[in-house]
């Protein structure tokens, strides 16, 4: 799994120009399921992302996690991550997963964070997103599992 973090101090999803979701400060994580993701790969990268220590403690340092500040999470399923782009001008998504996988594991992935942290929202898998965000920092952050 990939997720594509960034430190917000709000950001929020409209679709067809109404909000579906929305978070004060937080993590807004763009993810993107794998071809070889199981839900243990699932399960680390949303441990990674509520423990990733990015917001600043009492001394400056990125030393608090979304759990230490009981921030919100946002998470938007976005495929494009796992786009190839070694050649050509256009991206090629031919060896991303099926749709009904890639909508399995991200349920999967909703349903994991908000077993473990209070503050969750979704974008919707497959629908056509405006995603809004204000990056604080900047500070974005790439995670692999």
């Amino acid at each position: 799994m990939i997720a594509l973090l960034q430190r917000v101090s709000a950001a929020q999803v409209e679709i067809d120009q109404r909000c579906v979701a929305k978070i004060e400060q937080g993590i807004l994580a763009l993810v993107a399921v794998q071809a070889h993701d199981t839900p243990v790969e699932i399960e680390r990268c949303c441990e990674r992302i509520l423990n990733y220590r990015i917001f600043e403690d009492e001394k400056g340092k990125m030393n608090m996690s979304l759990h230490d500040m009981q921030a919100g999470l946002l998470l938007v399923p976005q495929f494009t991550l796992l786009a190839n782009t070694n050649k050509g001008n256009r991206p090629s998504f031919s060896h991303n997963v099926c749709a009904e996988t890639g909508q399995q594991y991200f349920q999967h992935l909703i349903d994991y964070a908000q077993k473990h942290h209070p503050y969750v929202q979704q974008g919707h898998f497959g629908a056509d997103m405006q995603v809004s965000l204000t990056n604080d920092g900047p500070a974005t952050f790439w995670l692999e599992v």
